[in-house]
């Protein structure tokens, strides 16, 4: 976050800031799951929920536009409760008969969208590890050892436009462009 207020101020600036403890105590409550550490230490430093009156109910998840890339962006903690119920299945995993290779598991908890929710990253709370999720394709686990290293590859993403060495994002008026 520290490089994106550097780089891209007025994107940083538009964020709506930290989540409490009894945020995410309510969250963990009405989940029936508790966040991994560094997905609460994330959390109470950005919660990326929209305000109400921006929330766009044609949309599976809403969320700031343009950060980290053009087509995600980071989830709230009302954005992740939703896709979370939307994906968790009663047996624990989706599709039932897969246990070994689902789609989705309950233990993962999406922290990264597209607008449609058919596409992102999560956190599995049994290890702290990042893995990806699109709809139709295998879903990978352990795609990052943690979030902390997939953050480091979020940095590295904002240093790169910063120094204009990123093909199709630049920034302009303290925003990120992706073209």
């Amino acid at each position: 976050m520290d490089l994106l207020r550097q780089h891209a101020p007025a994107d940083h600036a538009d964020l709506p800031g930290p989540a409490t403890e009894q945020m995410l105590a309510a969250a963990e409550e009405r989940m029936g799951i508790s966040f991994p550490q560094d997905l609460r230490a994330w959390l109470l430093q950005n919660n990326l929920d929209l305000p109400e009156e921006d929330v766009d109910d044609d949309v599976a998840c809403c969320g700031f536009a343009g950060f980290p890339d053009e087509g995600t962006f980071f989830l709230g903690i009302r954005a992740m409760e939703g896709l979370y119920a939307n994906r968790s299945m009663p047996g624990g995993f989706d599709p039932p008969d897969q246990p070994d290779n689902p789609f989705w598991r309950t233990e993962w908890i999406p922290f990264l969208s597209d607008q449609d929710g058919w596409m992102g990253k999560f956190i599995d709370v049994r290890d702290g590890r990042v893995g990806r999720w699109f709809v139709g394709e295998i879903t990978i686990a352990g795609e990052y050892e943690s979030l902390a290293h997939y953050f480091d590859s979020v940095a590295e993403l904002l240093t790169k436009i910063a120094d204009g060495d990123h093909p199709v994002c630049e920034v302009a008026e303290g925003r990120l462009v992706w073209s």
